[in-house]
Parts: structure tokens; C-alpha cells; sequence
């Protein structure tokens, strides 16, 4: 039940062009991109475990296992409370100005920038600090999340076809009837049932799982499944997984680094329902006054000549290769030609901020900077080409020179 799966965990910005005020943008994008890929591994995996260690039956880790892969928990609510420390300082709005402004401008600008109320312009909040979210399900098809700030209350609704977005702060509503990395599809997990199906498909024989244990968590009982990798260079120390007793769901994500100290990820249920939201629960309509914009309203004009299409950077990234195997998998694909600029030439005072974030580093493959946090890193080549994975910066320069 490894957290990182090379293969379904990378992605980059949209919309990247040479040339032009957005092709810097764009490649602004990557190295926070690659950041966000922690916060996409978290999803609602929930955490932070009560005192207790109830008396329940033995199980052994394959029994456990299994038991998560049956589960069929379809309608749940509750509070989760998400903690992360990736060692990375707090990019907070600037993380989502750079998303926002690869999308084409700055979020709650005019009719062809972005919104504020943009899910994919929220994704990095969850890289660093805690964060309160109250989640429900009904199935795969209706489920909200919000994400509780100070005075303020950001929420995904998905009910059918329909996905919205709301940001109680601007006031904006984003709308999307389309499918699409926002909207709740099968790749992207719906259920605490998707998530450990798709954490499963990474327990191999570079794993190691067994059972340690009861715990207490939001007042239920439930297994303590602790997963490690056997291999070397890999940045994850331990994940461990509290199960819930009665039903197989995951209440409890905490992912600790093999660098010791406190968890990177500590993510979980403080209150949990297993009983049918109720309908009204995934209702939406705008408020009065409320901005609103449609997906397509700021979709990618056609591309003009010299840039590129936001479909062409979709077939680019299609080329995406993995090179190891298990928890040393490393993830590469191609920018573009375009490599991360570093200082004040070509860069600015943001590439020089973002080069700062960076070890600078040579090899076979030519030179690249490696941006580090406690869990995940990236090797981003002069040339434009990623390295990404949950593994050290040696290993990242080794599969680089590997591949020239």
C-alpha cells in the first residue's frame, strides 16, 4: 500500500509555449508541480489517531490487506484534518498565482484569466501546513470536500455530471460539465475504497508489510498496517495505515521519512460516518452576486504561430518513461526543450527564488538543478528534461546519466 506510484503521479502545468510571457510561466510551473505531486499522493487519505489499543482478533498482513481490497464502503462523512512537512517554505498564493497565471492569467482576473474558484488552483495549499476538510460521499458519482480557512470556506461538489467549485472568500463559482483533471473521474479517487485500490498496486516483493498493532481512530477500532520498502534510496522511511476494524476503510495515513524526524504526511479522521449523507448535502446553486465561470470560458485559445497547443503539451507528457521499479521508481519526461532559468537573466527575481529552492548539479547528462523536500525530488536538466520520484538526489543524477 506504497503512497507513491511513479506511474500515476506525474504531471505538469498546461499550456506551456515558447516564447512569450507564458512560456516563462509554464516553466515555473514544473518544479511546483512536482511539489504538488506530495499533495496528490495525501487525496483524503485520512489520519491522526485517538489513544487506544483496542483487543481485536489477529489478522495477518495479507488477511489485512485483503480486507482493504473488499471493502465497499460507498457513503461516508466526516472531518479530516491533513498535516504535511515537506520541508518547503510556505508557497501559499504564490504557488497558486504561478498555476493560475500557466492557465492563462491571474486567478479572479477578466474573462480569459483564471478563477479563484478553480480546483486545480487549490491543489498546492495541501503541500505544507495543516488544513481542515469536511468530506462526504454517496457513491462514485456524488461527493464534496471543503476545505476550511480562516473566515472563509472553499468546497468541490461533484453530483453527476455537474462539478462545482466555490470560494466563499471571492465569492467566485467555477462550473465544469466536462470530464477532465478536475472532474472526479476513474483515475482520480473518489472513495476511501479507490484509494487503497490504488495503493495496493505498489505492494510488490521490494515491500515490506505486516501488522503492528491495534489503534483508536475518531472513536473506532482498527488495524495498524505498516508498509516499508526494502530498497535503498528511497526517501520513504515507513507508511503507516490505520484500517477500520468493521469495514476495511482506511481512517489513518502517516508517511515518515528515511530521514528521520516527523512525519511528512499525517493526514486523518477526526470524526467519521459510515450512514447516507443526506441528498441536500451535494445541492449547489450560486450564491446572488457570485461570479461565475464555465470551464470552457477559459480554456486555451487556439494557439497562435510559434506556440503550442495545450493539446500538444498532452502528447509531449504522453511520452512519460519510468525507470526503475517499486518504491525507486523515477518518473521522466520532457518540458519542451525548455530547462528551469535560475538566476536574474531570463528567470527574474521569481527564477532566482526558485533556483534558490535548488541544489545546483553536473554529470554525464550535462548539468540540472534538483529541487529536494522530504518526500519527493526532482532533477529539472538544462535542457528541459524531469526526473521525479520518492528517491534521493543521487539517484535522481544516476538515472539522468543513465538515460543520456
Amino acid at each position: 500500500m506504497a503512497p507513491i506510484d511513479s506511474d500515476d503521479n506525474t504531471t505538469a502545468g498546461a499550456g506551456e509555449e515558447p516564447g512569450g510571457g507564458r512560456s516563462r510561466a509554464a516553466r515555473y510551473v514544473v518544479p511546483v508541480a512536482v511539489m504538488g505531486l506530495a499533495a496528490a499522493t495525501i487525496g483524503l487519505v485520512p489520519a491522526l489517531a485517538d489513544s487506544g489499543d483496542p483487543d481485536l482478533p489477529k489478522v495477518t498482513a495479507e488477511e489485512l490487506v485483503q480486507k482493504i481490497a473488499e471493502s465497499d464502503v460507498q457513503q461516508l462523512s466526516g472531518t479530516v484534518r491533513i498535516s504535511t512537512d515537506l520541508g518547503l517554505p510556505d508557497l501559499g498564493g504564490l504557488a497558486s498565482g504561478m498555476m493560475s497565471g500557466a492557465a492563462g492569467g491571474p486567478g479572479g482576473g477578466g474573462k480569459d484569466g483564471g478563477s479563484s474558484a478553480d480546483p486545480s488552483a487549490k491543489l498546492t495549499e495541501l503541500v505544507s501546513g495543516s488544513h481542515t476538510l469536511r468530506v462526504a460521499a454517496d457513491g462514485p458519482d456524488r461527493q464534496k470536500v471543503s476545505l476550511l480557512e480562516d473566515a472563509a470556506e472553499y468546497s468541490l461538489i461533484h453530483d453527476g455530471k455537474d462539478v462545482w467549485g466555490y470560494d466563499s472568500r471571492s465569492n467566485e463559482v467555477y462550473h465544469s460539465t466536462q470530464a477532465g483533471p478536475e472532474r472526479p473521474e476513474k483515475d482520480v479517487p473518489a472513495t476511501p475504497k479507490d484509494f487503497a485500490d490504488q495503493a495496493l498496486k505498489s505492494i510488490d516483493d521490494t515491500t515490506s508489510v505486516k501488522v503492528a498493532g491495534t489503534a483508536q481512530v475518531a472513536g473506532r477500532d482498527a488495524y495498524r498496517l505498516v508498509v516499508e520498502p526494502r530498497q535503498k534510496g528511497s526517501t520513504v522511511g515507513a507508511v503507516t495505515v490505520a484500517v477500520d476494524a468493521e469495514t476495511g476503510t482506511p481512517l489513518k495515513f502517516t508517511l515518515t521519512p528515511a530521514s528521520g524526524g516527523a512525519a511528512v504526511v499525517d493526514a486523518g479522521f477526526t470524526k467519521v460516518s459510515f450512514a447516507k449523507p443526506d441528498a441536500s448535502t451535494f445541492d449547489f446553486t450560486p450564491p446572488k452576486g457570485a461570479k461565475v465561470t464555465e470551464a470552457d470560458e477559459q480554456a486555451p485559445k487556439a494557439p497562435e504561430h510559434g506556440r503550442k497547443a495545450e493539446g500538444d503539451l498532452a502528447k509531449e507528457l504522453d511520452g512519460l518513461k519510468v525507470i526503475g521499479e517499486g518504491w525507486n521508481s523515477i518518473a521522466s519526461f520532457e518540458t519542451g526543450g525548455q530547462g528551469l532559468p535560475t538566476g536574474s537573466a531570463g528567470g527574474g527575481d521569481l527564477g532566482g527564488f526558485l533556483g534558490s529552492l535548488g541544489d545546483q548539479v553536473k554529470g554525464d547528462f550535462g548539468s540540472g538543478t534538483v529541487f529536494k523536500t522530504r518526500l519527493v525530488n526532482a532533477l529539472i536538466t538544462e535542457d528541459g528534461k524531469v526526473y521525479a520520484g520518492a528517491v534521493t538526489k543521487d539517484a535522481l543524477v544516476k538515472a539522468a546519466d543513465a538515460a543520456k
